[in-house]
């Protein structure tokens, strides 16, 4: 699902926003056919034109009926805005003016980016304050980069949508090389992800991987500033933010396999509000939703956190089943233990399949790897669901 440079100025300039503030919705949007999911932000854009920008800034005159809550990278709002023109395509009545606010909120995750994500709580600071707001009430929905969320839910929220998924491979981005065979050794790497280190380490143990945070833009900046010879991301992100000219090449699943759930949007709501998930399961993709639990109960069978190395992706063989490859390993890439199952294409076994390969890879890997990984997450893990205060 790309974006168009009009989007991204769009959503570049949403960033500033105010976080009390809404970002209004453009009056139409030009219907779509069975290629949306490719071509639905770009055919939007044009009705979107500046006056998002404008009235950005402006009060929304009438009560929304869906508040969309977010983070203000530009690729997080280009998912909500995914998100909203679908709404609007799917119920006429949220194609009306102010019928849709976008409300940005800034995560913990956002504000601090000098550490590695492991180091200052690890995936769920993504999520943390947009799961209180629509807690509280101030957002109706929530839009997650899947791969950001942990595998608990707090108690009172639901996650009942996904919608379709993208390209769930990694981009190779560099001005030295084609691929990373073609780095010289002693290369520097940037990346804050313990799943990429791993692999890049299993194969180049010459390289040196060294932390990268920030957004998109951000990372791409440093690389062209020289501050390393390469970086990884996620295709997925490229592509919804119409960056693919960047990519120097897309590596395969063998030589990089993704994180779990990579390339997925979630859309998160109340339980109990009904409206909403009216609204949701209308936008469900149950093929994206069916591999995504898979690959969650794969996660927490492994009481995987951020600094674990571990990926994992399943999809629809071309038999029509369920086809999963996992994978656990050292951080420094010393050991790499994987894992490829099979079952039939539905949600209890998709969950019951992620739970049996990560029970297999434990015992591959064995106490020793598995005792190692758990002492390195130093008593915190963003997977497990807090303490009950009661």
């Amino acid at each position: 699902m790309k974006l168009t440079k009009t989007m991204k100025a769009k959503a570049a300039a949403s960033v500033s926003v105010s976080t009390t503030r809404s970002v209004s919705v453009p009056r139409r949007c030009a219907p779509i056919g069975a290629s949306a999911d490719k071509r639905l932000v770009t055919r939007c854009a044009a009705s979107a034109g500046s006056s998002d920008a404008a009235s950005s800034v402006a009060t929304t005159q009438k009560t929304a009926l869906v508040k969309i809550g977010t983070r203000g990278s530009p690729l997080a709002l280009a998912q909500a805005y995914l998100t909203r023109d679908l709404l609007k395509k799917t119920h006429p009545e949220l194609a009306e003016d102010g019928a849709i606010e976008i409300k940005i909120i800034k995560t913990t995750g956002d504000k601090v980016l000098s550490q590695p994500l492991a180091d200052v709580g690890g995936k769920g600071l993504f999520t943390k304050e947009i799961d209180e707001a629509l807690l509280d009430g101030r957002v109706d929905i929530a839009v997650h980069s899947m791969k950001d969320v942990p595998t608990y839910l707090p108690e009172g929220t639901i996650l009942p949508c996904n919608l379709p998924r993208e390209d769930t491979r990694d981009a190779f981005i560099s001005p030295l090389g084609d691929s990373l065979a073609a780095l010289p050794e002693g290369s520097v790497i940037g990346s804050a992800s313990l799943r990429r280190r791993a692999q890049i380490l299993a194969k180049h143990p010459s390289f040196q991987v060294v932390n990268f945070r920030g957004n998109v833009q951000s990372r791409l900046r440093k690389l062209e500033e020289g501050d390393v010879a390469a970086t990884l991301l996620a295709y997925a992100g490229l592509r919804r933010l119409d960056l693919e000219d960047k990519i120097t090449s897309v590596l395969s699943l063998d030589d990089m396999l993704p994180a779990v759930a990579q390339g997925a949007i979630g859309i998160a709501c109340r339980t109990g509000d009904e409206k909403q998930m009216a609204y949701l399961d209308s936008l469900n993709h149950p093929e994206t939703y069916t591999g995504v639990l898979a690959e969650r109960a794969f996660l927490a069978a492994l009481d995987g956190s951020c600094r674990t190395p571990i990926a994992g992706h399943a999809y629809k063989g071309p038999e029509g089943n369920l086809l999963f490859k996992g994978l656990i390993a050292h951080p420094d890439g010393l050991e790499v233990y994987t894992v490829d199952s099979s079952a039939a294409f539905s949600n209890e076994d998709a969950v019951k399949l992620g739970k049996d390969a990560g029970a297999q890879l434990k015992e591959k890997a064995g106490t020793k790897l598995m005792d190692f990984l758990n002492s390195e997450v130093e008593g915190f893990n963003p997977n497990q669901a807090p303490p009950s205060s009661g």
